[in-house]
């Protein structure tokens, strides 16, 4: 008995005295379906990835992964389904994500239902019927309408609001971002009057015959007054209204959104990371008239709570579609109020301020992000780059063209020449293609975002959403810019057209690239960030007339799901 006490006792003291197996993080194994490298001229599949603490483990063959993995590793099966990486739009206003989301949606088909005025009055009276004014700060507002596609061919009036309402201001965003209307409840709250001047930059659309204003804002006139309104400055709302814009993002796949024209907004977005509620990572670009904002930890190539100031933003024209892009020839049809000889016009007036802001991000070495559709304001802007470059030289800056939807082919060597990165906008070839062709003919239209005209000059391209302009929806960008059709389904500019392996690089790695991230995102590599989508169909192999149809199953940041259908 008393040796078997003795044993006993020993057994204990060994075992409880035994060193215990860590548990710490373990790898999860993704496997079974086409896993997309984007790494390569060329398609390049792996059989499996390895993820382990939200970073590339390992990319490969299905033996190697399971060494690698190790004891206790998850299995993720993707039962046929596709793994690329994260999505990263060239170019988008992701603080206008939340507003789209609780905004009446006033796109038209197939994004909503609104082809007519009637309709649009209907959609917000059935809008403000069911939510009120509560999460949109007294006002009923809506995005997204389309003049080029209402029935009518025109922009809705403050007769047409204020059949919603006359009690309640309406404010309603153009679908191009560049043009307001308001009822006349808006306008009174806004000062805005017989007596008001147009601002630099900007118009005050009035009843013909009068100096009455009709309701219609452009540009600078536009934006100074709804940026408050759909963006608002209570934490509490403003919070509510950037969580909107995270569930937008990360369901359609994004992993790294952009703010593509920060002003106030910033200090939300930075207070918002500062209570670490970033589950994505968020870059912005400060618009040049806020440049105090660069002084501060946020400005970086480098993150903190998932938030960065990237570079700057200059406007230098409007909406090609709204006929506010500054061209050097008429508009074959201006827009009302305007003569034949109507060619659009500047955002910046002088050259010599232009000059200014180009020099102070060159100075300070921040990259330049410059919004320029017209071929009048491309000129713009290569005439006071060129003066940049000669004095603070050009090594690495990876400045950008935004949109660019009427740059001409000599441009295009220029920018070229200068080392720009074009993102253009192809989306434009299905929502306003057959627009473009009424308004500037056909042979120019057929070479609006010239996306391979760019490509094949060497530069580093990216196409993008201009989000909230349409939804968000990355799988539209394949589509639109590999098969360049419009609504009433001809081919906007076959010449111009990407392969589907060009187009998905175009928001992945390249994407990457524009960002300074190509280090650590945009492929499927080794060390890099673990990054992921997985999608219900290959884009690399299904028709590419029904890239649009794909579906985000899952939406992966640094191993995390932050999205799941």
């Amino acid at each position: 008995m008393k040796n078997l006490t003795r044993l006993l006792c020993f057994l204990i003291l060994t075992f409880s005295c035994s060193p215990k197996e860590e548990s710490g993080p373990v790898a999860t194994m993704y496997f079974g379906g086409d896993i997309i490298t984007m790494e390569g001229d060329e398609p390049i599949y792996a059989e499996a990835l390895v993820e382990k603490e939200g970073k590339i483990l390992f990319v490969g063959a299905m033996d190697e992964a399971m060494e690698v993995s190790g004891k206790g590793h998850q299995m993720k099966n993707l039962n046929g389904k596709t793994l690329v990486p994260g999505f990263i739009d060239g170019h988008a206003h992701f603080g206008g994500f939340g507003a789209q989301a609780v905004a009446a949606n006033l796109l038209a088909s197939p994004d909503g239902e609104v082809n007519s005025i009637p309709e649009l009055i209907e959609e917000l009276k059935s809008w403000f019927a069911t939510n009120g004014t509560d999460k949109t700060q007294g006002w009923i507002i809506g995005l997204g309408f389309d003049d080029a596609v209402l029935a009518e061919n025109r922009f809705p009036t403050k007769e047409d609001l204020d059949q919603v309402s006359t009690e309640v201001p309406i404010c309603i965003i153009h679908i191009s971002g560049h043009f307001a209307v308001m009822n006349s409840k808006g306008l009174e709250m806004n000062n805005v009057t017989a007596q008001s001047k147009d601002p630099a930059g900007g118009v005050i659309r009035r009843i013909p015959g009068t100096q009455e204003p009709n309701g219609v804002l452009e540009e600078l006139a536009a934006i100074p007054l709804f940026f408050p309104i759909i963006g608002p400055s209570d934490p509490e709302l403003a919070f509510y209204y950037l969580d909107k814009s995270q569930e937008m993002a990360a369901k359609f796949g994004y992993t790294t959104a952009q703010e593509g024209r920060a002003m106030g907004n910033h200090e939300l977005m930075a207070s918002y990371a500062e209570q670490g509620k970033f589950y994505l990572d968020v870059v912005s670009y400060i618009d040049y008239t806020a440049p105090q904002f660069f002084e501060s930890k946020w400005y970086g190539k480098d993150y903190t709570n998932r938030y960065r100031i990237g570079g700057i933003k200059m406007t230098l024209d409007g909406s090609p579609q709204g006929r506010t892009a500054w061209r050097t020839e008429p508009y074959l049809i201006p827009p009302d109020g305007q003569n034949k000889d109507y060619k659009g016009y500047p955002a910046i007036a002088e050259d010599s301020e232009v000059q200014r802001i180009v020099n102070m991000a060159f100075e300070n070495n921040w990259q330049l992000l410059s919004h320029a559709n017209g071929d009048a304001a491309i000129d713009q802007l290569i005439r006071t780059l060129r003066p940049a470059i000669q004095k603070y030289g050009n090594q690495d800056r990876r400045n950008v063209l935004i949109h660019g939807q009427y740059v001409r082919m000599d441009q295009l060597d220029s920018l070229a020449e200068m080392d720009v990165i074009a993102s253009l906008f192809p989306m434009h070839t299905f929502y306003w293609g057959d627009w473009h062709r009424q308004i500037i003919g056909k042979e120019k239209a057929d070479r609006i975002s010239p996306i391979r005209s760019a490509l094949d000059r060497g530069m580093k391209v990216t196409s993008h959403t201009d989000a909230p302009v349409a939804f968000p929806n990355l799988m539209m960008i394949l589509w639109t810019t590999v098969n360049r059709v419009s609504r009433s389904g001809e081919i906007i500019g076959a010449e111009e057209r990407l392969t589907p392996y060009e187009a998905l690089k175009s928001i992945t790695i390249w994407g990457a690239y524009q960002h300074f991230e190509e280090d650590r995102k945009g492929s499927l590599q080794e060390g890099k960030l673990a990054d992921l989508v997985i999608l219900d169909q290959n884009p690399l192999k299904i028709d590419p007339m029904k890239l649009k149809e794909i579906q985000v199953l899952e939406t992966i940041k640094e191993g995390q799901t932050i999205f799941k259908r």
